[in-house]
């Protein structure tokens, strides 16, 4: 509309004077040509600035919208309970919106009679099925559908354990357990020698079953076997046990737990070197405390703890959760009770005996 103003004014442009008598008309028809030009360009200025500052609708994505495809980038992957889709009816905005797939793996829709299965389909199935219901209950004749996956929740993959930081996510693409052990940020350095996948599998009468596997850490981390990097599909959840421990106190140098991170099996003579050996009033026997096999309490092992040293014995191999006790040769021996209140293992050593018992 402006521009047809604009346009107009510069067509009305005063004819040049034919005598002197009409010089003094022409220059005010001139002026006045001038102020309209003015006003004009003041006119397109102003438009351009008022369309410069207009910004486009935002898509409206529910009941009203006539497209979802601008509103997931998700990989593809088959429909579960609890996601949320997007269904697309070409020319039919009241048919297009955002539905999510109920705890029993249906969506339902307007004007369709019967709720329709949506879980275990991929998008492409679940786009026939609709407008196969569409068609049936007479709503469209020949319906275009489109359906895009806006948000997974039925494929959770969970890490736990000796993880830096904790965490479940949906598995959406391509995912391996390196992949899900680098969003819980590593493993810390407490972790453990192996990491337990659990996901459910049929069984051999076809019903659901829990499945674990063991995957060793060092074999994975190095890539000797690549078979170890397991493909994720959701569903699983990733543990990592903490490394066992072994506790040493009593005539050492240094007393406390060690953690046996390298999955080989731990002894007396690893357990001294790891305390860095013996105090100069050691004794000549030592004892092992071992967990009962009922957990409810402790067998006391003596040991020869001299000839061991002196090569004159075998090595004593120790189980995760037990306590090695040095005594002094010159002092009493200490109770089972005191030695597990100055390293504070009560309740943690049950903890990681219902673990390493179970193995």
């Amino acid at each position: 509309m402006i521009l047809m103003i604009v346009l107009r004014l510069m067509s009305e442009r005063p004819e040049s004077p034919t005598s002197d008598h009409c010089s003094f008309t022409y220059l005010d028809h001139h002026g006045a040509y001038m102020r309209r030009m003015a006003f004009a360009f003041l006119a397109l200025a102003a438009a351009a600035a008022a369309s410069a500052q207009q910004e486009p609708a935002p898509l409206h994505v529910g009941g009203g919208a006539t497209t979802l495809s601008d509103v997931s980038n998700l990989p593809v992957a088959r429909i579960g309970n609890d996601d949320l889709i997007g269904v697309t009816v070409y020319d039919a905005p009241e048919l297009t919106r955002t539905v999510r797939v109920s705890s029993v793996g249906v969506i339902s829709l307007p004007m369709v009679k019967q709720p329709l299965h949506a879980a275990g389909l991929y998008p492409a199935d679940l786009e026939k099925i609709v407008a196969a219901a569409l068609t049936d209950d007479h709503v469209l004749v020949d319906p275009v559908v489109t359906v895009s996956i806006v948000e997974y929740r039925s494929h959770p993959i969970t890490v736990v354990g000796a993880v830096k930081m904790p965490v479940t996510f949906q598995a959406t693409g391509n995912v391996t357990l390196l992949d899900a052990l680098s969003r819980a940020q590593g493993l810390t350095d407490n972790a453990g020698s192996e990491i337990l996948v659990s996901r459910q599998a049929p069984d051999a009468d076809g019903k659901p079953s829990m499945l674990v596997q063991r995957i060793p850490v060092r074999g994975l981390l190095d890539g000797s076997n690549l078979s170890l990097n397991l493909s994720l599909q959701g569903g699983e959840v990733i543990r990592v046990p903490e490394a066992g421990r072994i506790f040493v106190v009593g005539d050492v140098k240094k007393s406390g737990a060690f953690y046996i991170t390298d999955g080989s099996e731990s002894s007396v003579m690893k357990a001294l070197a790891l305390s860095e050996g013996l105090d100069s009033f050691s004794s000549h026997s030592a004892y092992i405390y071992r967990t009962d096999d009922d957990g409810e309490g402790r067998k006391e092992i003596p040991i020869e703890l001299k000839k061991i040293m002196d090569r004159k014995s075998p090595d004593v191999a120790l189980m995760a959760g037990d306590i090695l006790y040095v005594p002094s040769a010159t002092g009493a021996k200490a109770s089972l009770k005191a030695l597990e209140t100055s390293l504070g293992i009560g309740t943690a050593l049950g903890a990681a005996f219902i673990y390493y018992g179970a193995r």
